[in-house]
């Protein structure tokens, strides 16, 4: 009977020691206090906002009259109409809580801020970034659907479309590090890498062994990743040890629990150039479970693709763009310095067509969705799709079911294990409405399903950062790399079509027999998914 009570008092004793080190790394970790920092502030806001509006009806009549111009000007500006409704709706609804709101988190203050350093900066590229007359018009030639949707990208995002180009395709972050270690080895001028999350472990220690060792040897190494994305993963002020060791480190919008700094523009991009000849991006971040080498939410399906030859200076250029405008410097970039044709010799190899380009939020341009919508309105047998997150606005949905209802064959993979539960729960409700119009979904069952990939009609692929939601789509800078007629087209189809055995199709009576508790969470989630 002691020696049982002894038991469960050391059991209550090991229970109790394990509470109070989750509750010591709660309390010692840094976001804690950010978080409260905010809430603290937004707090203060609010209720003095409160008080003001019960100390007088007239401060009361002001501050709705304010809300209704606020609503008037939110509806009249040239954004996605979802993003409207969902303000417009908490404003009229939470007039005080609403303005208070949009005037800390609805604008985006660092567009203000950044939008004439990047308009400047790709000014002055503009002669070091146009299309080649010859593989422009070979392209025209070829497929001229396929040239409207590469002209668009150029006009727009101004980045062009180059051959001279091969592309190797990665069906998981296990099958990427490896090669990735072995071209950042054999680095000779520079290396920029850009990354949204860096998380020490295998993947982020053994590359920064290999960036200390070529800072050393002379090749000029930059290093910019986002304050946000690396809140939780890295120390406080880590750039300022990455520098110590040669590695020039830049943080974009560092995060900060100050309400004045608009913290909704994340810099998504995942990209490492090397030399200016070899150019990773995908979904795949620096950290050990993209790699499968640490195991969160079952096994991490993630894509990415490597190009070696012309496209990769499309890279650098949105490198080169992203450092000066971070770094705020007045000097103009010497654009020929970085040229690839400097440091090799060897000629290029050429497959198909080959377009990089980014989007980003300083403008009212949606170049990543746009790019979706083209493939998919112009698809004529098939598009299939990888998205860990689908939270689509009315253009989307409407494309998506266009298409099936059309015929062509549109299949949708989304995660079976989700990493945000209320997204996951949000990206079900649009289920009914694709599956009603032919659409197909299928999850992943084995995990978490980060990959972002369309694949069409065996001619056109797209493998980037950009998801199917409003944080990709309208507030981030991403991007991804247009392809056509180049092998991994194939390569893309295959891995989704093998991928697919491991997956569940989505039956409509899944979403018809949801308790009706669930849809209506889901209903109030719609409602207000811009802002999530």
């Amino acid at each position: 009977m002691k020696a049982e009570n002894n038991k469960k008092l050391k059991e209550k004793k090991n229970w109790i020691l394990l509470l109070l080190k989750k509750l010591a790394k709660i309390l010692f970790n840094r976001i804690f206090y950010v978080a409260v920092a905010m809430l603290v502030q937004l707090g203060w806001i609010f209720l003095m906002v409160l008080r003001l509006a019960a100390f007088s009806r007239y401060v009361d009549i002001v501050i709705k009259l304010v809300g209704v111009v606020l609503v008037l000007w939110i509806l009249n500006k040239e954004i996605n109409p979802s993003y409207k409704l969902a303000w417009t709706m908490l404003i009229l609804i939470l007039p005080i809580l609403g303005v208070v709101l949009y005037f800390v988190f609805g604008r985006s203050r660092i567009a203000t801020i950044m939008q004439q350093h990047f308009e400047q900066r790709i000014e002055e590229s503009r002669e070091y970034l146009r299309d080649r007359p010859e593989t422009r018009q070979k392209l025209e030639e070829l497929d001229p659907s396929a040239a409207i949707q590469s002209r668009y990208i150029s006009d727009v995002s101004r980045f062009p479309v180059h051959e001279n180009t091969t592309a190797e395709y990665f069906q998981v972050g296990d099958d990427m590090f490896p090669v990735l270690v072995q071209e950042l080895k054999q680095a000779k001028k520079y290396i920029f890498i850009e990354y949204f999350i860096i998380n020490d472990g295998v993947m982020w220690r053994t590359i920064r062994h290999i960036l200390e060792e070529k800072a050393a040897e002379g090749v000029d190494v930059r290093l910019i990743y986002d304050g946000f994305g690396c809140l939780t993963t890295l120390p406080h002020k880590y750039y300022e040890e990455l520098r110590a060791k040669g590695i020039k480190c830049q943080v974009f919008n560092p995060f900060r629990p100050l309400l004045n700094i608009i913290q909704n523009n994340r810099d998504h991009r995942k990209l490492c150039i090397i030399d200016g000849w070899v150019g990773f991006t995908g979904g795949i971040n620096l950290a050990d479970e993209y790699i499968n080498q640490k195991e969160r939410f079952g096994h991490w399906k993630d894509t990415a693709v490597m190009l070696k030859g012309e496209a990769v200076w499309n890279m650098t250029a949105m490198f080169l763009h992203m450092w000066a405008v971070v770094g705020r410097s007045d000097e103009s970039i010497d654009y020929e310095a970085y040229f690839p044709h400097k440091y090799h010799e060897e000629e290029f190899e050429s497959d198909g067509f080959v377009q990089p380009f980014c989007d980003t939020p300083l403008d009212e341009e949606i170049v990543g969705e746009n790019v979706y919508l083209n493939i998919i309105n112009k698809a004529k047998r098939y598009v299939y799709i990888c998205t860990p997150y689908l939270i689509i606005d009315n253009e989307m949905m409407t494309a998506l079911c266009l298409a099936a209802k059309s015929g062509v064959d549109v299949r949708i993979m989304t995660p079976g294990i989700p990493d945000k539960k209320l997204v996951f729960l949000l990206t079900q409700s649009y289920y009914r409405q694709l599956l009603e119009a032919g659409v197909k979904i299928y999850e992943y069952q084995p995990g978490f399903l980060h990959a972002k990939s369309f694949v069409c009609d065996d001619e056109i692929g797209v493998v980037g950062t950009i998801n199917l939601d409003y944080r990709s789509l309208y507030l981030h800078f991403e991007d991804g790399v247009w392809i056509y007629k180049n092998k991994v087209v194939q390569d893309i189809k295959d891995d989704f079509t093998q991928t697919m055995e491991y997956c569940n199709p989505v039956e409509l009576e899944f979403c018809l027999n949801r308790n009706i508790g669930v849809r209506m969470m889901q209903n109030i989630f719609r409602a207000f998914a811009p802002m999530l």
